[in-house]
Formats: C-alpha cells, structure tokens, sequence
C-alpha cells in the first residue's frame, strides 16, 4: 500500500516541476508611439508584416543586438528596408512611449541610431508602470532616422527590441526606409529623461457578456467588447489604457 501511495506523488512532483521550467516568464513590451515598425504592422499601416502583427510585444532576444527583430527569422519583415515603413516627424527630441503587456524588473532603456547609443535610462531593477515614457534628445540630427529602442530585463539574459523610423528637423516624412545608416560622425550619448505615469485607482471589471470598450476597464480573457460597432473577444487579461483600442492591439483582442 504504501508503495502504491508513494509512486503517483512522486510522478505529481515530476511533472509539476517540469511545468515549472517549461512555462516561460511572460514580460512583453513595444514602443507604441511614435509607432514602432512593429505597431505600425499591427494597426494595419504597413501590410505584409508576417506573424509580428499579432505578437508586437514579443520581439525579445540576447542582449547587445542592434536588430530590428532581435534576430528572430518569423519577426525578419521588421528588419527589410524595403518595406513602406512610414516615419513620424520630430524635433530635436522624441518622447519614447512604451507599452507593457507584461512587465518585468528592468535594468536600462537604451536608445540607438547606428551603434550609437543617443540615451540610456536606468529602471533600476524595478518593475515598471504600465506605461512609461522617455523623452530623448537626437543631438542636433537631421533627416530620416532609425532609432533602436531596447527595452533590458534585469534578472534575464534577454532584452526587447523596437524601431521607429522618423523624419528629424521639420522636413518632410518619406514612405519608404533608407538604405544606410546614420553617418559615424554622430554626436556623443546623451542622458534620457523619464517620466512615468503615476498609478491609478483599481480598474472597473467588465462582465464577459459584451459591453463598450474603455481605458480604464480590466479585462479578463475570454471578455467581449464593441469598437466602432465591431465585437472583439480578449486573448490576454490587462487593464485598457488610451491607445490600445482593440483595433490597435491584436494582440491583446481578436475580431469576431
């Protein structure tokens, strides 16, 4: 009897373990504004985007790549300069929005064009908001740029890879992505500054019969909504904030 006890309690040990270190951690995050390349495939500006359309927040690789795709073949669309990449005209400084669908101690922020890196923050090993912004100065640049937003987990090996492309200076935005990169003669790093949105009351619950979407709403897998007379279904709980109307974040909501 006591054998016959013994053995499936064992076995129940072994296969949660291997549960354990299967389940990967889930920390995702993407620079919404100015819309990163993986936005603008998710909000439909860009076509032929591959499966980043419905996975934004999971470009994640080593460290210390300077990659679009954070050198993932199924994301390498994020990579091809041919692509109709639009860009967001700026000043001489960029406010860096990034969204979290999970969150994750954080190490630093880093911001590059070329293999200069134009800003770093420190997130001190700290969870961040669900939304967090840096504003970044491009050092007197001009012209159409490519910045490389790295998001750096603290207790990982990995780290979270965005572009944006924008249009420096007042000129006029292109359509489509330059060829080279920005020219050596950069100037040195600078400092970014964060600003981090403070914390809100505890979100309203929705029920998951249907309703209208809105910020401020935790919604739960399985939840349905209405956008714009079009029904979503949830695919990942969060708490709705501006700018991720379900239409916006097809990773977060599926048409019906």
């Amino acid at each position: 009897m006591r054998r016959r006890i013994l053995l499936p309690a064992l076995t129940v040990a072994a296969v949660a373990a291997s549960l354990l270190i299967a389940v990967p951690v889930q920390a995702h995050g993407y620079v919404s504004a100015p819309p990163s390349r993986q936005a603008m495939c998710a909000t439909g500006r860009v076509a032929n985007c591959g499966e980043i359309v419905y996975e934004p927040q999971s470009v994640e690789g080593p460290k210390g790549l300077r990659s679009c795709s954070a050198g993932l073949p199924r994301f390498a669309q994020l990579d091809n300069a041919a692509l109709p990449w639009p860009a967001t005209s700026v000043g001489n400084t960029v406010t860096f929005n990034w969204v979290f669908t999970a969150r994750h101690a954080t190490s630093t922020f880093e911001y590059f064009i070329g293999d200069t890196r134009i800003g770093v923050v420190d997130g001190g090993g700290r969870q961040p908001e669900a939304t967090v912004s840096h504003t970044v100065s491009l050092g007197g640049r001009t012209g159409r740029l490519l910045i490389l937003a790295v998001w750096n987990i603290a207790d990982t090996p990995n780290a979270f890879y965005s572009c944006v492309d924008v249009q420096a200076g007042g000129g006029t935005p292109t359509t489509t992505a330059p060829t080279t990169t920005a020219p050596a003669t950069s100037p040195p790093a600078t400092t970014a500054t964060v600003t981090t949105r403070p914390a809100t009351s505890a979100p309203a619950t929705t029920p998951a019969g249907g309703t209208t979407w809105a910020a401020g709403v935790a919604y739960r897998v399985g939840d349905r909504v209405t956008y714009a007379g079009v029904t979503y279904q949830c695919r990942q709980a969060h708490t709705a904030l501006a700018g991720w109307e379900p239409p916006n974040v097809p990773a977060l909501w599926l048409r019906l």
